[in-house]
């Protein structure tokens, strides 16, 4: 009895762990402009618990592929899936109801509005019963209340009061405001535009604080980035676009930033790389 239990438990140590399902998947995406081919068979792939950093050159496609992944964008041909079901993104709203959140380089937030009501912009909830059915009043001390939970799950200790109106923050601040906002509502991806653009280094340290912390908080996501320090910091893959198709996918703990730079410009064959630059499982 005692050896069967030895040898099964043998086989379950040595058993290989099950292949992870990317959460958020594009086979195949084509989108063309006229005669220019943004996107020419773009793939990407997506797995749980990681920040994918994107990066390549100007008219990589990488902006196609990314309004694709949030609705922004139609592909012409391919599919998008999400959890490995096919799934259409016509729309950005079809995309957060899909659970995929996207905080874009813009912000896209109402300055003279407060904190609490950027974070619910779009989403605000009513008062329950009549106040809310019939007078269409907005339950302002619930978004209040969940606005403040939100910053404070993500340590976004610089912001005490949600009243306060946005075009009072500082460049940092009203991206931590985005990103709460995307991470408050996405329960499946949180896709990040160049979150540090224009933003000195102690606010770019907050932000890339911010992004490893909603990795941790269970969101895996993507981040688009030409800062290449900052995405050799916090990515897990690295994947690169080049000529509207993936040309690699890159272990940032195996290769360097001058590796990578030369695979995206064309300068460098990935299949120059030794194995351990390459991500494990990828595709180039």
């Amino acid at each position: 009895m005692n050896q069967t239990t030895s040898a099964e438990d043998t086989v379950s140590e040595q058993a290989p762990a099950a292949p992870r399902e990317p959460v958020l998947q594009a086979c195949g995406l084509v989108k063309r402009y006229g005669r220019v081919t943004a996107l020419a068979g773009a793939d990407l792939e997506l797995y749980p618990g990681e920040i994918l950093a994107v990066i390549g050159d100007n008219g990589a496609g990488k902006s196609s592929l990314i309004k694709a992944l949030s609705g922004a964008l139609v592909p012409d041909e391919g599919e998008i899936l999400v959890d490995g079901v096919p799934t259409r993104l016509p729309t950005p709203i079809a995309a957060r109801e899909a659970g995929i959140e996207t905080v874009h380089q813009s912000l896209a937030v109402s300055p003279s509005l407060d904190i609490a009501a950027n974070l619910f912009l779009g989403r605000e909830p009513r008062r329950p019963g009549i106040l809310g059915s019939v007078f269409r009043m907005l339950d302002r001390p619930r978004m209040r209340a969940e606005a403040a939970r939100h910053l404070d799950d993500l340590g976004i200790m610089t912001i005490q009061n949600p009243n306060q109106a946005v075009e009072t923050l500082s460049g940092g601040q009203r991206q931590a405001v985005a990103v709460a906002r995307a991470a408050a509502f996405g329960n499946k991806v949180v896709i990040m535009d160049e979150p540090t653009a224009a933003l000195g280094v102690r606010e770019s340290r907050a932000v890339l604080d911010l992004v490893l912390r909603v990795r941790d908080n269970g969101l895996p996501v993507i981040l688009i980035s030409h800062n290449m320090p900052h995405v050799f910091e916090v990515a897990d893959r690295v994947h690169v676009q080049r000529l509207g198709r993936r040309a690699a996918v890159l272990d940032p703990a195996g290769c360097s930033m001058s590796d990578a730079v030369a695979v995206m410009t064309g300068a460098l064959d990935p299949a120059e790389l030794p194995r351990e630059a390459h991500a494990p499982g990828s595709v180039g």
